[in-house]
């Protein structure tokens, strides 16, 4: 009985003091002569730093034709250098050379292919029935070189390093917005990391690149394509964005990783891997002025790209009319439902998250859902559809900014005996509640609460104060992740209601009805009563 009011006053001064845990981290900002950024977090609570370099490119930097290239890169990075992961560097780079010359007769004939799958003449130029014999003898001499450098290959080397000097952890991650590299180390091995990393920009090396596309095929064909409603979900996130390169995968589609060239990765890697669009980001046990001073000596000798990056210029254009599909899936009926809003920085960001983690139950951090740790759903729609009406199974809601733009999701699943179309009026219903009537204090308080000790969680250690950072700066500034807190705790109900009332248009909205493949369409149907069922939304 005595333990529960002190833990009610230590959380009660864990919160108070929880909107300053952004601003109380200790971030040094450097930037090197060539332009390439430094971000470092001194703390010495234990012998070890957690590091990582970030290339500002991910999927939404590239363009078709060479979709999934962003992607590629984090594989090939893994691939080594002059003096990692090769038992014969003169002979290794013979053999990529030789290998671009036979990849160039490959082009010839898949163009060749491609033009007569336009014609109707092949109906899957992929397939190897349709090879011609120029092609067949060209893969089979490609294929004896790609054996002999297997040969030289030192497989993982890089990971064996780290490994050895007591490293973990070593990683890579691509999304639409940005490449991390990451890792961690004893305090003592900061000038190794150092070193190695910024040999991986200086003398790159992309060996096995022709074969490590097929390799991100069977990724592809593993994650995407033999997954229930893998692709359905491709088809919809492409139906969403009409200009935005959010519209593909990150992983790329598949006729664009088959053909990318090792020139595309060059002119690629020479553009976005410039340490002028790197950032790198350290915590944990070190020295800011020796770090900055190791850094300027290994990766201040990499001469920076004078043209700078691309802008991305494109602008997704507003939704003029209602978007839908509907989908038979080997996989648990569904609803979703998408709006285009706003970037992870826009001003209104900060009341969609709250929205969405009153409506959905579980705090949202930098639009990623699920904060909550696993815990069940209590929000409204959890409450409406599933304890009160008991039509669906789950029922949840969730923001995600990123840089160019977000999007708000609106998902339930419902009972057996029910469908998808017939949560999809209650979902816009309790909305529409918002819209109306607003939220209740207690509520976003709440939520708040819940966002504040989720974000302390994640500052407990060096890696999640990496992550963070990451998180942040691949849409916006240090400034951005220091603010967050305090934009949080501004968030009025005025906020939520006002974004509820105005974010939300009929014509914005995405809607995915998936039901199971082949089975008896049920009395609710979508593919049956869509008429009805359409006049019934129109007013909504």
């Amino acid at each position: 009985m005595r333990t529960r009011p002190a833990c009610r006053t230590w959380l009660a001064a864990f919160l108070a003091a929880a909107p300053l845990a952004a601003q109380a981290i200790p971030i040094v900002e450097k930037t090197l002569s060539n332009g390439m950024r430094l971000v470092m977090v001194e703390r010495h609570d234990q012998p070890t730093i957690s590091l990582g370099w970030m290339a500002r490119v991910g999927s939404a930097d590239e363009r078709p034709g060479m979709t999934g290239i962003a992607h590629l890169f984090e594989h090939m990075m893994f691939k080594g250098t002059r003096t990692i992961g090769t038992r014969d560097a003169k002979r290794d780079g013979e053999l990529n050379d030789l290998q671009d010359k036979i990849q160039v007769g490959i082009r010839e004939e898949m163009a060749i292919l491609r033009e007569r799958q336009r014609r109707g003449e092949i109906t899957n130029m992929m397939d190897p029935k349709a090879r011609t014999p120029r092609l067949q003898d060209l893969i089979k001499a490609f294929d004896r070189l790609v054996e002999e450098q297997r040969g030289l290959v030192v497989k993982d080397e890089m990971d064996k390093i780290y490994s050895q000097a007591g490293g973990t952890g070593l990683n890579a991650s691509t999304s639409q917005d940005r490449t991390f590299y990451i890792t961690s180390l004893p305090a003592n091995k900061l000038e190794l990391w150092m070193w190695l990393e910024s040999d991986r920009l200086v003398n790159p090396v992309f060996r096995e690149f022709y074969s490590e596309r097929d390799v991100i095929l069977e990724e592809r064909r593993q994650t995407l394509e033999s997954r229930p409603g893998g692709i359905v979900g491709e088809a919809f996130n492409a139906m969403i964005w009409a200009a935005n390169s959010y519209h593909w995968e990150v992983i790329g589609w598949p006729s664009d990783i088959a053909q990318v060239t090792r020139e595309q990765a060059n002119t690629f890697f020479a553009t976005y891997y410039a340490p002028n669009n790197i950032t790198a980001v350290l915590v944990g046990d070190f020295n800011p002025a020796q770090a900055t001073a190791l850094a300027e000596r290994y990766f201040g000798r990499i001469p920076a790209n004078p043209k700078g990056v691309p802008e991305i210029i494109t602008l997704e254009p507003a939704q003029p009319a209602e978007q839908r599909m509907l989908a038979e899936v080997e996989t648990t009926p569904s609803i979703q439902v998408e709006y285009k809003t706003v970037s992870a920085v826009h001003k209104d960001a900060a009341a969609l998250q709250a929205l969405a983690g009153i409506l959905g139950g579980a705090p949202a951090f930098m639009g990623r859902p699920g904060a909550g740790g696993g815990r069940p759903p209590s929000g409204r729609l959890n409450k409406a559809l599933v304890l009160d009406q008991k039509i669906a199974t789950q029922a949840s809601a969730s923001f995600r900014g990123q840089k160019l733009g977000g999007t708000f999701s609106l998902r339930a699943t419902p009972v057996a005996g029910k469908s998808p179309a017939d949560l999809e009026p209650l979902l816009y219903a309790e909305l529409a509640r918002v819209a109306k009537d607003g939220v209740k204090e207690e509520d976003l308080q709440r939520y708040k609460k819940a966002t504040q000790v989720g974000l302390w969680s994640r500052l407990e250690t060096n890696a999640g104060i990496r992550e963070t950072l990451a998180q942040y700066l691949a849409v916006g500034t240090v400034a951005d992740f220091q603010a967050a807190q305090e934009r949080t705790q501004a968030v009025t109900r005025e906020d939520v209601q006002r974004v509820a009332r105005t974010c939300f248009p009929r014509e914005g909205r995405n809607v995915l009805l998936t039901t199971r493949k082949q089975a008896k369409a049920p009395e609710g149907d979508p593919l049956k009563k869509a008429p009805e069922r359409m006049k019934k939304l129109e007013g909504m």
